[in-house]
């Protein structure tokens, strides 16, 4: 936990605090529930499991800087995530679904966890993460 209580390093390690549960959370979901990821979540955990531990030596050191590193894979993780809650909610053509050809659909009931669709658990998540992190590069300016 950080030591200094200013703004900036609480943003910072919320931001950590987020991507350290959600990476857990999906390893829970993958390895102790046994539900295999489809395509799209393993390309958001491709973005979420640098995070926790880029945000965690960010804490360990402080360095409230690394917004800057944080921020595009947090973007694109919320994007991919996007994409995914929009072919969950039957937005996106089916024709264009990468899960379709092999391995776990990436619409099926087993994406749903606490009665909530998966890619809208990452949607939060990445979404909440860029909004710590702007908070944080906003606090650098003043």
């Amino acid at each position: 936990m950080p030591t200094n209580r200013n703004s900036s390093e609480h943003w910072l390690f919320a931001a950590w605090v987020l991507a350290l549960v959600s990476t857990l959370a999906v390893l829970f979901i993958g390895e102790v529930l046994g539900q295999t990821p489809c395509v799209l979540c393993w390309y958001q955990r491709a973005f979420m499991f640098p995070l926790a531990v880029i945000l965690g030596i960010a804490v360990w050191r402080l360095d409230v800087n690394i917004w800057v590193y944080c921020l595009p894979l947090a973007l694109i993780g919320a994007a991919i995530a996007l994409w995914h809650l929009g072919l969950y909610y039957g937005l996106i053509a089916e024709s264009i679904q990468p899960c379709t050809a092999s391995g776990p659909s990436c619409i099926d009931e087993g994406m749903v966890i606490l009665g909530l669709p998966i890619p809208l658990l990452s949607l939060g998540a990445f979404g909440t993460i860029t909004a710590c992190l702007l908070k944080l590069a906003n606090g650098r300016k003043t």
